[in-house]
């Protein structure tokens, strides 16, 4: 695959998650107008656990998939990932229900255990359905991959605007109505999680081709090596995971105010998707980037092609930053007012997730040279960052605290990861460009928050000439024309 075509793939992929994932963060600011700081706060809490276990319940099955399916009989490798899931899936889900009451009151939620098995059902199911993604992925089968994600988001988005619109204007109406035979008006957020829950069933099922045309065979040999090559990756992904949302499990417990702690944790959730762009443009760079970065791998020019990658990525989310960052007065907006003590936060959890994302490119070096045991002690490091940072910022600083941590944790992994790969798989990144591009970024956001303006309109014309700076200077020093067709057409 080239660079051409993985600048195709990721399109596919982006289109689709982009406009998907754009119309399911538009119920962000209406979620924000519709519950209070508090109860966001329960959304935002629950949905950072489902991160964090869902990276344990596939347990780096999704990039081992990619790895032997390249070394192996693809269709051995893709039954031996689903047995395993299946497996590992149902065996979550039983203890769940076995231990409910348990898990319910050491999460603080006694009152509503059933928030736990509805999200446990969402995560058994979505796990399981990770490696028929990836053979979606794996085969080149961007538009049907696409196609359901988005079908996914927009039953989950219909079902919200259901439950929460049409139902309470029907309630006031008719209370008998046929349309409220599954209606409850006092289950409240509740029904964002059922909402995720049938978007996540209907999605099930309409994987069930890729389910049931496989020949089912368990190669116990070819498991182990399997096995030893994503538990590394396992700790990686838990390491990860811990870096993305422990900040958000630990705000309720750290902050000095505990009868604010929920609201502030509302405040945190809602500002971090303020940085929206950033985060639909790392996930659907991974989604083309894994098999692209493994089907190089060899060839002549994949060592130019991966020190490319990174210095155009880090242009582009450079680019996104200044694009938020510039017009933030603007883009505040997004979110209802009461949120809007938390807009500090932005900055710094925009270049703390550009760091995630270069990261992924840095780390192609252990993943071909089989290496992920150098992962894995990255994540680890990473994931102790956090978590005594997360502990000695948040009482003093609260939820700028927990940004700061993330940012701190990022930079140090990417550092880490750099300098090992240059060691084990040296790559000739371009680093006087990217520092150069990093340099002229600040500089124009810098001179943004400093210059004093006379008038909002000045404002935004400034702005807005310091965004075209940064797009003339990309276009003066990287022949763009001759990356995308010249070069790819060798």
């Amino acid at each position: 695959m080239s660079l051409k075509k993985l600048a195709s793939q990721t399109a596919i992929y982006g289109i689709s998650s982009i406009v998907g994932r754009m119309l399911n963060y538009m119920l962000t600011p209406w979620f924000t107008r519709l519950f209070t700081t508090a109860a966001y706060g329960v959304i935002t809490e629950l949905y950072s656990y489902l991160v964090f276990l869902l990276v344990i319940l596939t347990y780096g099955m999704e990039t081992t998939f990619f790895r032997y399916s390249k070394l192996e009989n693809p269709e051995k490798v893709y039954s031996n990932a689903l047995i395993s899931l299946f497996f590992t899936s149902f065996l979550f889900l039983f203890l769940v229900f076995f231990q409910l009451d348990s898990i319910a009151s050491f999460l603080d939620y006694s009152a509503n255990p059933e928030y736990i098995i509805w999200f446990a059902i969402i995560i058994g199911l979505d796990t399981f359905l990770t490696i028929p993604f990836a053979k979606l992925r794996n085969e080149n089968k961007a538009f049907k991959f696409a196609g359901i994600k988005l079908f996914n988001i927009l039953l989950n988005i219909a079902l919200n605007l259901y439950f929460f619109l049409l139902c309470p204007f029907i309630y006031k109406q008719s209370p008998q109505h046929f349309m409220l035979e599954f209606y409850n008006p006092n289950l409240g957020i509740a029904y964002v999680f059922i909402s995720n829950l049938i978007a996540s069933i209907f999605t099930f099922l309409l994987l069930l081709g890729e389910l049931t045309k496989v020949k089912l065979q368990f190669d116990f040999k070819l498991y182990k090596q399997m096995m030893k090559f994503a538990i590394p990756l396992l700790i990686v992904g838990l390491a990860g995971s811990i870096n993305e949302v422990l900040d958000r499990t630990l705000l309720k417990h750290l902050l000095p105010d505990k009868s604010s702690a929920m609201s502030q944790l509302g405040i945190y959730g809602a500002n971090y998707k303020l940085s929206i762009l950033m985060t639909l443009f790392i996930q659907t760079f991974r989604y083309a980037a894994e098999p692209f970065f493994f089907s190089s791998a060899g060839k002549s020019d994949s060592k130019k092609m991966y020190a490319d990658v990174l210095k155009y990525f880090t242009i582009f989310g450079l680019f996104i930053f200044l694009g938020i960052m510039l017009y933030i007065d603007v883009v505040k907006y997004f979110i209802a007012v009461e949120y809007h003590s938390g807009l500090s936060i932005v900055p710094v959890l925009l270049l703390a997730n550009l760091f995630l994302g270069m990261i992924f490119n840095l780390s192609i070096w252990y993943k071909l040279t089989n290496l992920t045991k150098f992962g894995a002690i990255i994540s680890v490091f990473g994931a102790v960052i956090t978590l005594v940072l997360n502990i000695l910022l948040i009482p003093v600083m609260g939820i700028d605290g927990s940004a700061w941590a993330t940012f701190f944790c990022y930079l140090s992994m990417m550092l880490v990861t750099y300098f090992w790969g240059k060691k084990h798989y040296p790559i000739a990144y371009d680093l006087k460009s990217i520092l150069k591009y990093f340099t002229l970024t600040f500089v124009l956001y810098f001179l943004s928050i400093y210059i004093p303006y006379s008038s909002e309109v000045l404002k935004y014309f400034i702005n807005t000439v310091f965004l075209l700076i940064f797009i003339y200077y990309v276009f003066r020093h990287e022949n763009i024309k001759q990356l995308l067709f010249s070069r790819m057409r060798k």
